[in-house]
């Protein structure tokens, strides 16, 4: 019986993988065809800055803090109620919930943008402010329907339903590239947010027939005195506050880049874009598996299941996030030359991106480790303490960075290095948290993992040196090209080869999921 639901959850994870590489690297065609059309500064700013606005709202009121908070009660409801009824009114209070918040925001946004932008932007020029004011006006609405998609995403997961919603970024990334595409000549900047809109009801449209085949409804209900919906309340406010913490502190950096030098914003956002790749394959698509299995050992009083599950979490993310992280610092240049580097994107550009990629992922392997945490501590209704960590990890990320624009010649890389020494301290806090809670430790099978796994990042470091001493390190300074293509295949080839190899010889459990043959 556990070897069978092992290895479904091995599948889950590997088809949510599957589905998250397509999904980011269609993000990473729209964001390179921005900077391709747009450059790295102007418009482009403008466009990453507004569109970070809504994209972290909907952390706060969709797929973040009451996504986090609905999956465990719609796990205990859907246990409990072997009619059903208690989940769908849930997910229909849950909806009348986001309605309530966001209508109001949306009337507000519209009505007085350049009053609102005013606490994310600091542009000078003129006509960055009119765009940012004209674009926050189309963009906004994709506030609504992201929220309403991330709740149809939240029960198909919880139902063990993984495919459609992993499917459904495919199609918002598809939307904006062809919008963009086919538009911006006309409309310029303005295609995207057409594009943006036009995704976030595609995302909806995309589940529907599942989410209605489960019997549930987009019918919003009002009904807030469940006992459920109002254990979601309770833990929701201080999630909401977590969330919030991380929202605020990515808009502070973008706010700080403002005060930068042109191309400042713009290279966070690229940088940000690279580091995602790898990040939301591995990360996300682990976390997004174990959440909701977590969530039901932790209603069942399963607490050993609980912690193995984490344990697994921590070696696989390690085992994965670690070679990912090389890759980024030690590849970077050819990877964002390659990507983007043609027509308004420039080799300097390409510098300047990969310094604060490189600088970003250095804290990559922690920020994997600090989420899985969370949400184990989220799935065993603790919700103070992660908000405590997120405070602690939140500040220490502004005080660097304020520091660094101001204090000395800071750049956005400045920037990126805060987000990561602050993240590797909150990795450290929240995993003593979670040890004085539950007893969780790291035992001997996860520590022997992350020695193997840095045995092999070493040896990938020698290889990527002998590549570059036999190559050479200009043969992409002039840009994409089908050669500079061709040698960065190989050269990433050349170092996961090397670094499988050893995993495979070592026997790291992280290539089960790669090989999709051994469960979790």
């Amino acid at each position: 019986m556990k070897d069978n639901i092992n290895q479904k959850s091995a599948v889950s994870t590997a088809l949510v993988m599957c589905c998250t590489l397509v999904s980011r690297i269609l993000g990473f065609v729209r964001i390179a065809a921005i900077g391709a059309i747009f450059g790295a500064g102007g418009a482009a700013d403008v466009i990453n800055l507004v569109f970070n606005i809504p994209n972290n709202l909907r952390k706060l009121l969709a797929e973040g803090a009451l996504s986090t908070a609905f999956i465990p009660e719609l796990s205990r409801e859907i246990a409990e109620d072997s009619s059903g009824r208690g989940s769908r009114q849930l997910a229909q209070s849950v909806l009348g919930l986001q309605a309530l918040i966001i209508l109001p925001i949306l009337l507000v946004a519209l009505t007085f943008p350049e009053q609102l932008l005013f606490f994310f932007e600091k542009f000078d020029n003129p006509q960055k402010k009119e765009l940012s004011i004209v674009l926050f006006r189309w963009i906004m609405p994709y506030l609504l329907f992201v929220s309403i998609s991330a709740i149809m995403m939240a029960v198909h997961n919880t139902h063990d339903k993984f495919f459609i919603p992993a499917a459904t970024p495919i199609v918002f990334s598809i939307c904006v590239i062809g919008s963009m595409l086919l538009w911006y000549r006309q409309w310029g900047p303005l295609s995207i947010g057409f594009g943006v809109l036009s995704g976030g009801l595609a995302q909806i449209f995309v589940q529907f027939p599942s989410y209605r085949g489960l019997g549930y409804s987009l019918l919003p209900s009002l009904k807030f005195k469940d006992p459920a919906f109002r254990r979601v309340m309770r833990k929701w406010a201080p999630m909401l506050l977590t969330s919030s913490l991380f929202a605020v502190n990515n808009q502070v950096a973008m706010l700080l880049a403002s005060f930068l030098p042109d191309k400042s914003t713009s290279s966070l956002a690229y940088a940000i874009v690279f580091f995602q790749l790898p990040f939301g394959i591995f990360s996300a698509s682990i976390t997004t598996v174990l959440y909701p299995r977590m969530s039901r050992q932790a209603v069942s009083g399963d607490n050993t299941g609980l912690l193995e599950s984490l344990s697994f979490g921590y070696r696989n993310l390690w085992a994965l996030l670690v070679p990912s992280a090389l890759v980024l610092i030690m590849l970077g240049e050819p990877i964002v030359s390659i990507a983007f580097q043609r027509r308004a994107f420039t080799f300097s550009d390409t510098v300047l991106t990969a310094r604060v990629l490189a600088a970003y992922a250095v804290g990559m392997p922690f920020i994997g480790l600090f989420n899985i945490t969370q949400r184990s501590l989220y799935a065993m209704g603790e919700v103070r303490k992660p908000l405590y960590c997120a405070m602690g990890t939140v500040a220490l990320d502004i005080i660097l960075s304020v520091f660094f624009v101001f204090f000395t010649e800071g750049s956005s890389v400045s920037l990126a290095w805060a987000n990561s020494i602050s993240f590797i301290f909150g990795s450290i806090l929240q995993f003593h948290v979670m040890h004085r809670i539950s007893g969780f430790s790291i035992n001997k099978f996860t520590l022997k993992t992350f020695i193997k796994v840095l045995t092999a990042v070493c040896a990938g470091v020698l290889v990527i040196l002998l590549f570059y001493r036999i190559l050479g390190t200009g043969w992409w300074q002039t840009g994409s090209s089908w050669r500079g293509l061709g040698l960065l295949f190989l050269a990433g080839v050349c170092v996961s080869g090397t670094i499988l190899a050893l995993y495979a010889w070592m026997k790291v459990e992280a290539l089960s999921i790669i090989l999709r043959k051994r469960g979790i």
